[in-house]
């Protein structure tokens, strides 16, 4: 219910503070005294585009905000989901800076427009002549057949179902595809996997024949500098050995005369010993060193073919061939296990889709039984509202269970005769603005009785009534207010009549300026404002006497 509405500096708007109560709420005022000011203000925290341009006082921002009460609204999942405060008395705030800049709050914490959105239409229901057409829409009419046959809760369990079947489609779709993709790209991987496989690999070959590349290139080199190192250290009469062998024997003669002598001698006993070594070393390498040709070109070949490989697939050492041998291997399992994969996928989506089909047609049973009952209750409204030849039919058609859709297997058409033996046709295409106008009322007043509606507002719907017709449309609108909050906007004095409170909209002038106002009657300007508008301004005794009886 809206409680409480709060405007400041929007069009001819200075400050409004407006208190609504339960029950019907009337609104009256003269034809440009701002009524639609009132509801472009109330339409900016319902989620409407704004501009800078709706600023009374360009250098202000513009501020609207309603408060609601919402404890009757299952609405505490909306805030959980959101990360909002869930309060009973729920503000919507809306903001307009003088740059043209927008903000939304729910609760002070500040919100996008669509989440602003969301929440506003749980909450208000604007009624008018051009809203109408919404009763020509298949989803609206659909909306009204599940009211009758209370289906919420069903319809919740089916939509969840229906999510779930698509996600599982989705998925199923994806494997699909890359099955086919991998099926593409089997041959591509298998061949790739092979050529590296037949290769061989191993971890640190690389380096090893590199290494023995570079013996079997320089051999001779190798050997003919060994061959020098064992020539000078023992080869010939003049060798080093010798020499220090020699140099030995001349210290060896003195060692006696003093330690440190002998201490010199020692020494070089001890090199003569490790140059003897040394040169045995030297000619046994000598001896190992072999120039094969044979044993070059294949370690040549190995490396070439390394290299082609590494060049290929842009790496650079034989432990990353490997790891991408390994990686061709999983993919190349992959493939295969999708197949398996993709069996699964379908035994769970088929499971989803029959739960999914077994609830849509439980709904689309509910659905079918209550179309009489529905078309009984319009009837009897369209009567009281003086259409007594009004014949509202629905089509119910159902389509291949491979065709649901979000709403099920339905398809629901409203068809409208608003004379005898006249053909039905399309609602939207037959019916005028005035028997649209009371058929949405009709069902509106049969929905109040069903279902959580918002605050409903009524916006000057009983353009083109009168008289009697207008007074059971007011009284249509009374029967709705017991149990939902409704404002209605009117210039009949019939409707105005039914109110439990009553507001007037009003403009005043200065010299240099117009401001638009609202404030509620009492009950003696109730019966001044009702008069004035069955006599207009000047008031006579009897649409006072009138007035008062249509109060009564």
């Amino acid at each position: 219910m809206l409680k409480k509405l709060s405007v400041q500096n929007y069009i001819l708007i200075d400050e409004l503070d407006i208190h609504f109560s339960s029950g019907l709420t009337i609104i009256t005022g003269e034809t440009g005294a701002g009524k639609s000011i009132l509801l472009g203000a109330l339409s900016l925290i319902l989620g409407q585009r704004a501009d800078a341009g709706s600023l009374l006082d360009k250098k202000r921002k513009c501020i609207i905000e309603g408060t609601f009460l919402i404890k009757d609204y299952p609405l505490k999942s909306f805030f959980l989901a959101h990360e909002l405060d869930y309060e009973v008395e729920t503000s919507l705030r809306r903001e307009i800076t003088p740059e043209g800049k927008s903000r939304a709050f729910i609760n002070d914490t500040p919100v996008n427009l669509a989440v602003l959105k969301e929440l506003a239409d749980t909450l208000v229901d604007i009624h008018s002549q051009h809203e109408t057409l919404t009763i020509g829409n298949s989803k609206f009419q659909l909306s009204v057949v599940d009211a009758f046959a209370k289906n919420e809760s069903k319809l919740e369990g089916y939509k969840k179902s229906y999510s779930t079947y698509l996600v599982k489609q989705k998925e199923l779709d994806v494997l699909i595809q890359n099955e086919l993709q991998s099926k593409t790209d089997l041959d591509y991987f298998m061949f790739q996997f092979n050529e590296l496989a037949d290769v061989k690999l191993n971890g640190g070959e690389q380096e090893e024949l590199e290494s023995e590349l570079r013996l079997l290139t320089h051999a001779e080199e190798i050997k003919q500098n060994l061959s020098v190192v064992s020539g000078l250290l023992s080869g010939n009469d003049e060798n080093i050995i010798q020499q220090l062998t020699t140099v030995n024997t001349a210290i060896s003669q003195i060692s006696a005369l003093d330690t440190k002598y002998d201490e010199l001698a020692a020494r070089i006993k001890s090199s003569v010993v490790e140059l003897k070594d040394i040169s045995a070393e030297a000619e046994r390498l000598e001896d190992m060193v072999r120039f094969d040709p044979q044993r070059l070109e294949l370690v040549n070949e190995r490396l070439n073919i390394i290299y082609k490989l590494q060049h290929k697939h842009h790496l650079s050492t034989v432990e990353e061939l490997l790891k991408l041998q390994d990686e061709l291997d999983e993919k190349l399992a992959g493939i295969g296990s999708l197949e398996s994969q993709i069996e699964k996928n379908r035994t769970e989506l088929d499971i989803h889709y029959n739960l999914m089909i077994s609830q849509a047609k439980e709904i689309s049973s509910k659905r079918n039984k209550v179309i009489p009952e529905i078309e009984k209750a319009v009837k009897g409204l369209t009567s009281d509202l003086s259409m007594p030849n009004a014949v509202l039919k629905v089509e119910h058609q159902t389509v291949e269970d491979s065709k649901a859709g979000p709403d099920g297997l339905d398809k629901i058409t409203f068809l409208f005769s608003a004379n005898k033996g006249g053909d039905f046709k399309e609602l939207g295409k037959v019916a005028s603005g005035g028997e649209l106008s009371r058929l949405m009322l009709a069902i509106k007043s049969i929905m109040a009785g069903l279902a959580s509606l918002p605050t409903i507002i009524f916006d000057e719907i009983d353009t083109g009534i009168s008289g009697e017709v207008a007074s059971r449309v007011g009284g249509i609108m009374q029967q709705i207010a017991r149990q939902h909050q409704v404002i209605a906007i009117t210039h009949l004095p019939q409707i105005a009549g039914k109110g439990s409170s009553h507001f007037i909209v009003y403009k005043t002038d200065t010299k240099s300026t117009t401001r638009t106002g609202m404030r509620q009657l009492t009950e003696e300007e109730r019966v001044q404002e009702i008069a004035r508008m069955l006599s207009g301004q000047k008031l006579t005794g009897a649409a006072i006497e009138h007035a008062k009886e249509l109060l009564e």
